[in-house]
């Protein structure tokens, strides 16, 4: 059996071994909620390392966006070289989902476009979850959505060995009933070709193509082969070719798949008739015809997730299989920023439910494809059997629960909530200063000016996009090195801004929500809020919190809020802040430790090497041999960047390659 084998050069603290000893004393002890209150800085992911060695079970780790999945999966996988994670997100760098708009009468088709990176990454989570015990996968929330049939992605696989007298034709009838398509021109993955003696297959979750040689119908070798390059990467004894897609039909459902679906056409027609509808009677009959004539033919049809119900057996109203049904019942669940993530899944169902109920009204899909859906509340948790939710601002939802599942136990805190407030860089929380908004802009470049002298970085925190750009200018014109940042700016534009303010590109970054979860910049020492006593979600007792967790990297933290009055929310997160800060402190104090601010190395090749590229490559002096080979030597830096999760860097590639192929 294959096991969790942690590898760090950190040494585990004293207060994170507290931490590790009862959380796992609760899984051990059958607690199903338990959360990790852990600060800004405290070692989150290096705790939850050491309890997956610990406990030994399969884990799934759920983060509320593809960025931070993907840092976290980057992390585990330099704690965990040996074993397997894996990364599994939505794979659609666009999506316009199928919608209909009754006050303008607008149909908008689905329209997809599908990263297949991406894709690779998800079968890799699927195939690792079926084959091995040690595996972690990092996803976000769309692990909720329908997936397929474990059982049968399983059941389906072609296993062959060097020596099986198999004849070709099998093999290709096989790969045809795993969703493979037939390619002789260029290697796609999810594609094969035969040749001769010589068969290609290009999984979708492998790096390389899975070439076999045949001496008449005996496989008499198995490799890997580079794709690029064509050089044998590792010769095999045997290997399993697990399905392309994860959707499967099996033949002999099909046909009692599409009477199903015939009879609950044939209702619903009729239904539209006695209302009156006669052209949504006849949207509806044609549209349906239409994908049944398609799945007959071709096996597949755009749409065909909308039949999963009928297509897979399943009773009217239930879900679908997901991600968390190919794991073993009892693994193991974090759920990551889990105020923000535990909110968004809650929120999918009623989403997904009120866009296709419009298209089930007007006749374009049938009311089983509500059955098509991601999972609710209730039926995601009824998958979990021990989660752990960490956040350092846990809402009561998640505390209630802990209490509850630990109640049980015997010297566990009470709350069923480990606080984890040490760090092992000893840096404490932020001072937090209030100050009037009177002469603020003024006040606000003293400070500036103070940070700058020390090569300090300054965060300022407005309200709205509008303001952040004012100020920003405003800021430009008196000197400073300043730059806007806010969710109309591309996500390359941002992770290079804030690449740029760790550099000393910029002093000072002016921005909204965005400055909140997720971002590292151990280069902050200040943080300003403007307009602090605006109550709201911006302006909330945990949005503070976290907020001013961006400031406990650096030495010299510091967060001043600037208000007229002080409100509830100001009052709270100051006297929580205040409260860590203490802890720290004291345990300083009592240790004899001293705090160090954060060091961490800047990655700025690509952001060169791209501004480089943007402004001196000529794309039109190429000749065509020039241009396929700095596209081949493109195509493997993206891969590279794509194997080690850094997404953006490989989309700025991505459309470096797109470019050169149309000059």
């Amino acid at each position: 059996m294959d096991k969790f084998k942690l590898v760090s050069k950190f040494n585990e603290s004293h207060a994170q071994k507290e931490s590790v000893d009862t959380l796992t004393l609760g899984l051990l002890q059958n607690a199903k909620y338990q959360t990790l209150m852990g600060v800004t800085g405290s070692g989150k992911t290096y705790i939850m390392s050491k309890i997956i060695e610990r406990i030994q079970k399969p884990t799934l780790v759920i983060a509320h966006n593809k960025t931070l999945a993907a840092q976290l999966a980057t992390e585990f996988r330099n704690f965990f070289p040996q074993n397997k994670v894996a990364y599994f997100v939505s794979y659609y760098d666009y999506y316009q989902p199928e919608a209909y708009i009754p006050t303008t009468g607008l149909y908008i088709e689905k329209e997809t476009q599908i990263n297949e990176e991406i894709e690779k990454y998800r079968s890799k989570a699927t195939q690792y979850l079926l084959t091995r015990n040690d595996t972690i996968v990092v996803a976000s929330v769309s692990c909720i959505y329908g997936l397929g049939n474990p059982e049968e992605y399983s059941n389906i696989a072609l296993n062959i060995r060097v020596g099986d007298d198999i004849k070709r034709n099998i093999i290709i009838s096989k790969l045809t009933d795993m969703q493979y398509t037939r390619n002789e021109i260029e290697h796609i993955k999810g594609t094969f070709s035969s040749k001769g003696e010589i068969m290609e297959i290009y999984p979708p979750y492998e790096d390389y193509i899975v070439k076999i040689e045949f001496f008449g119908d005996k496989i008499e070798t198995i490799k890997y082969v580079d794709d690029i390059k064509r050089k044998t990467i590792e010769t095999l004894k045997d290997i399993y070719i697990y399905p392309a897609k994860h959707y499967l039909i099996q033949k002999e459902k099909i046909d009692k798949a599409i009477k199903s679906i015939i009879e609950e056409k044939n209702e619903r027609v009729q239904y539209f008739k006695k209302q009156g509808k006669l052209l949504e009677a006849e949207r509806v009959e044609s549209k349906v015809n239409f994908d049944i004539e398609m799945i007959q033919e071709l096996g597949y049809t755009a749409g065909i997730e909308n039949y999963s119900r009928h297509l897979e057996g399943r009773i009217a109203g239930s879900h679908s299989f997901t991600l968390m049904d190919f794991f073993p019942k009892d693994f193991l669940l974090f759920i990551d920023e889990s105020h923000i993530t535990i909110p968004q899944i809650r929120g999918m169902y009623n989403g997904d439910r009120a866009r296709k109920q419009t298209l089930i009204d007007y006749g374009f899909r049938l009311p089983s494809a509500l059955d098509n859906r991601p999972l609710k509340f209730l039926e995601f948790q009824s998958k979990i059997s021990k989660a752990i939710f960490v956040s350092a601002t846990p809402t009561e939802f998640e505390i209630s629960l802990s209490k509850e599942s630990t109640s049980h136990i015997k010297n566990y805190p009470n709350s069923g909530v480990v606080e984890q407030i040490i760090r092992p860089t000893h840096l404490l929380d932020p001072e937090v200063e209030i100050r009037k908004r009177e002469n603020q802009i003024e006040d606000i470049k003293k400070e500036i000016q103070k940070r700058v002298k020390n090569k300090e970085r300054v965060l300022i925190i407005t309200l709205t996009k509008k303001m952040a750009e004012n100020l920003s200018s405003y800021l430009k014109d008196e000197g400073f090195k300043t730059q806007y940042l806010h969710s109309d700016l591309d996500t390359i534009e941002r992770t290079d801004i804030l690449r740029s303010l760790r550099l000393g590109e910029y002093d000072v970054i002016v921005g909204i929500n965005l400055l909140r979860e997720g971002l590292d910049l151990p280069e902050v020492s200040l943080i300003i809020i403007l307009d602090a006593d605006k109550e709201g979600f911006l302006r909330s007792r945990d949005s503070f919190i976290q907020i001013m967790g961006r400031a406990a990297r650096h030495v010299n933290g510091k967060v001043i809020l600037y208000a007229d009055n002080i409100t509830k929310s100001m009052k709270e997160s100051i006297k929580e802040t205040e409260r860590r800060r203490g802890i720290q402190q004291k345990y300083n104090l009592d240790n004899n430790l001293i705090p160090k601010s954060i060091k961490k190395t800047i990655d700025t090749q690509l952001v060169r090497q791209n501004k480089k590229k943007n402004t001196d490559i000529n794309l039109n002096i190429f000749d065509i041999s020039d241009k396929n080979k700095l596209v081949r030597e493109l195509t493997l830096e993206m891969k590279k960047y794509v194997k080690n999760l850094q997404f953006e860097k490989a989309a700025i590639i991505r459309d470096k390659i797109q470019e050169l192929k149309l000059s």
